[in-house]
């Protein structure tokens, strides 16, 4: 009989958390457009991150966790500045040139950087066919939707060089989107190590995070500030739904998104959370035709398409590799030798039963 695993979470709690990472998230970049209406770029960033790491900041020290590790703080204010600062800022700029689909589209590339700037991994990534066709297609992709913009025939020249510019800004905040999250890698894995030798705390990933919504709200505050936003910009004047889209970009995006993402690394294989990626920008695009003044093309879909094809194919060793995918394989290998030679073959059941006793043999040596 097997124990039931009470620490376990519920259908209900799972589904409930894929649907904010689904939906929420994908939603972000059609909420910057909104707000933009009413916020400057940098104004935006500074009251967002700082509500958003204030909230969470005060959720942690309520539930007793350490705010403070010397080493583990800095690192997380540095990789706050890439990831939170430097790419939000891209793409919340970005935003006041091209619609948000765009921008998701764009975001939903990252991947194509992953695999350029991981160099412990560039043997095994370039070693694989299906790694190195997915960097292709993604290039394709982000190409298709350059080429839109260059050669559309609705806009000014002006306008056309503003939209190229905000792409080149979208993509330089994507790689620093990869290069924080590959530093935010790379140190844990080396404070993992220093943590076994010296039995220094960690901090825990939410109060990390809260750190890193800080550096970006202080550094969105630093820029709007010098570049005159702030003294230009009225409270007054932002209208009711703008506020309402702020506020849900720093509970709803900023916090709850975050959280539900985090928890499900916890319970969830990550290759099967990561399918976050494939569902974001398809809600952005379909949230972008139906409710803004943005028309959506049909070479944006096929660049979403190709794009979400390169991603697929970059992760597909990862996928290959879960062990979901490993047991379809075996029962979809089983019917297939069920199937092969009449039911009661003896040569049948003897290589149902040595193809048993294989999977056995790999799995215990595993589990050794």
């Amino acid at each position: 009989m097997v124990k039931e695993n009470k620490s376990s979470p519920s259908t209900t709690s799972l589904v409930f958390a894929y649907l904010v990472v689904y939906l929420v998230w994908g939603s972000t970049f059609f909420f910057i457009e909104k707000a933009l209406h009413s916020f400057p770029p940098f104004v935006l960033g500074s009251i967002r991150f700082v509500i958003a790491g204030s909230l969470l900041m005060t959720y942690c020290y309520f539930k007793g966790y350490k705010l403070y590790a010397k080493q583990a703080v800095k690192d997380a204010l540095f990789v706050g500045f890439l990831l939170l600062f430097i790419d939000m800022a891209a793409i919340i700029w970005a935003e006041q040139h091209i619609s948000s689909a765009i921008a998701t589209i764009i975001a939903a590339a990252t991947a194509i950087w992953f695999v350029i700037f991981d160099k412990p991994k560039w043997k095994q990534n370039f070693s694989s066919p299906t790694t190195v066709l997915g960097l292709i297609f993604g290039f394709l992709g982000v190409f298709m939707l350059f080429a839109e913009q260059i050669f559309a025939q609705d806009d000014s020249p002006e306008e056309g060089n503003m939209k190229v510019t905000a792409m080149i800004v979208l993509v330089c905040g994507t790689i620093a989107w990869t290069i924080g999250s590959l530093l935010s890698k790379y140190s844990k894995e080396r404070r993992d190590r220093n943590q076994k030798e010296t039995d220094e705390e960690d901090l825990d990933v939410m109060v990390k995070t809260a750190w890193q919504m800080v550096c970006a709200g202080v550094s969105f505050t630093l820029v709007a500030s010098f570049n005159g936003e702030y003294s230009r910009f009225k409270f007054a004047d932002v209208l009711p739904e703008d506020w309402g889209a702020m506020i849900y970009l720093a509970t709803m995006g900023s916090i709850l998104a975050f959280g539900s993402y985090i928890w499900l690394l916890q319970h969830r294989p990550a290759t099967e959370v990561s399918t976050h990626a494939y569902i974001n920008p398809i809600v952005a695009l379909v949230l972008a035709h139906y409710f803004t003044d943005h028309h959506v093309t049909s070479l944006q879909i096929i660049g979403l398409t190709v794009v979400l094809g390169s991603v697929l194919l970059m992760n597909w060793n990862l996928y290959r590799d879960n062990k979901k995918f490993k047991v379809y394989k075996r029962a979809k290998r089983i019917k297939k030798l069920r199937d092969a030679v009449p039911y009661r073959s003896v040569p049948r059941l003897l290589e149902l039963s040595n193809f048993n006793d294989k999977h056995e043999k790999k799995k215990n040596k595993a589990d050794l």
